[in-house]
């Protein structure tokens, strides 16, 4: 089927992909925007595949604070080149995840699940059986559910298997941002580390009942 140019600049606005890659996914998909859009995701993985093992020492050190300070995070994502670093659309990505650690749903405890404590893990799992017991569920099924808690665990709580807070349909990881990024400039993108600050965290707060002060203070 002709492929027309409104086609081509939908899918273009809807993934960021050059003109010519998105003519050839939409010729490839006979023109169904969607199936398009997953040849072009396909594309992006096997690029950013390839380019996973390249060094990646050059990027920024960003920062996103919220809520009238009281959340704040720092981040660093390297890629190859400082001429990448220094480009807009890298520094809008730097900012786009820093700004989704501070809002995101759950905060996230690493960057991805290899950087889990193992301690951790393992706690999650004996809850899982004490959870499959408690419940009455049969012991051969123990291990299964233990697994399944330990997995959402580690998808809820690792940086680049959360969903992407500013993604309009709920389905783009952080990963698949980074992948999309790496298709689109060329070069390796690696989320290194982040820090999460916010206001009074780990502080113990006295709470205050209003109610038992009055009584105090009328000698009651």
């Amino acid at each position: 089927m002709a492929i027309t140019a409104g086609q081509v600049k939908e899918l273009r606005d809807a993934t960021g992909a050059g003109m010519m890659d998105c003519k050839k996914a939409l010729a490839e998909s006979n023109g169904d925007m969607d199936a398009a859009k997953d040849f072009l995701r396909k594309k992006g993985l096997a690029a950013a595949s390839k380019k996973a093992g390249r060094i990646a020492a050059e990027g920024a050190v960003g920062s996103y604070v919220h809520m009238g300070g009281r959340i704040g995070v720092l981040i660093e994502i390297n890629c190859e080149t400082d001429f990448v670093a220094k480009t807009d659309e890298f520094q809008e990505l730097v900012r786009d995840i820093a700004m989704h650690i501070a809002g995101a749903p759950v905060v996230p405890l690493a960057v991805a699940r290899e950087n889990i404590d193992p301690d951790v893990l393992a706690k999650e799992r004996e809850m899982g059986i004490a959870q499959a017991k408690e419940q009455g569920k049969p012991e051969k099924i123990w291990d299964k559910i233990a697994d399944g808690k330990v997995e959402k665990f580690v998808k809820d709580h690792c940086l680049l298997e959360q969903v992407f807070v500013k993604d309009p349909d709920g389905k783009q990881t952080i990963k698949d941002l980074l992948t999309e990024k790496v298709a689109k400039i060329g070069e390796n993108i690696q989320v290194r580390r982040f820090a999460r600050f916010e206001l009074g965290e780990g502080i113990e707060k006295k709470e205050s009942n209003l109610a038992a002060e009055v009584a105090e203070a009328l000698g009651n």
